[in-house]
């Protein structure tokens, strides 16, 4: 029987101040919105479906591991905030900053299920008008892609403030249908068991 989902409810601080594996387990099933740019566009909705954690100076995979930087100090921030960092030269990745401040953390997001805005996610991605629902945001590149998340633009936003482009709130949704696994992509401390995932799910990045 499908779920009864509510009007989305904005994440508070709060949410995000627990360890990297805790709030990775915790914003399964949240959704990620991306307010329009033009007032006149539709806003882009996301369930999140994939998550990895990534902690501070234990980490050899994690940003954060070799101390304190320019380009990643909102991790030391205030949880709640968008970590945006660039890679292999074409894709941007979408991080949430957890534990308390001065405490690095964060949680990569990995893969989106689409709720709204399917046509401008398509757009975006550079797709066929017909592409499946899987292609949009299957993967942490493809996701900044559809909901056009960029570094220069959203690195360091707030995502707990009601006004800011992006946001991450809650509607009522939970399974219990979870898998664990080794985080994938990376070199160092590939081992740990830090990727959650929603089994199953169509959605998910390869």
């Amino acid at each position: 029987m499908p779920q009864t989902l509510l009007p989305p409810a904005l994440l508070d601080r709060n949410f995000f101040l627990g360890p990297p594996d805790r709030v990775a387990l915790s914003l399964l099933g949240k959704l990620l919105i991306r307010k329009p740019d033009d007032p006149s566009d539709e806003p882009t909705i996301g369930r999140i479906v994939e998550v990895e954690a990534y902690f501070g100076a234990n980490d050899p995979a994690a940003h954060a591991f070799a101390g304190k930087t320019a380009r990643n100090a909102v991790l030391f921030g205030p949880p709640g905030h968008a970590y945006v960092y660039f890679i292999y030269g074409m894709y941007h990745c979408l991080n949430v900053s957890c534990e308390p401040d001065g405490k690095a953390g964060c949680v990569l997001i990995r893969a989106l299920e689409p709720i709204a805005g399917l046509a401008t996610m398509t757009r975006r991605r550079n797709l066929p008008a017909n592409a499946r629902p899987r292609l949009l945001a299957s993967g942490p590149g493809r996701l900044c892609q559809a909901m056009a998340i960029t570094r220069a633009r959203h690195n360091g936003l707030d995502l707990t403030l009601a006004g800011s482009a992006l946001t991450l709130a809650e509607d009522g949704f939970s399974s219990r249908r979870i898998e664990t696994t080794p985080r994938i992509g990376i070199r160092h401390a590939a081992d740990r068991p830090l990727r959650f995932t929603l089994r199953g799910n169509p959605c998910l990045s390869k």
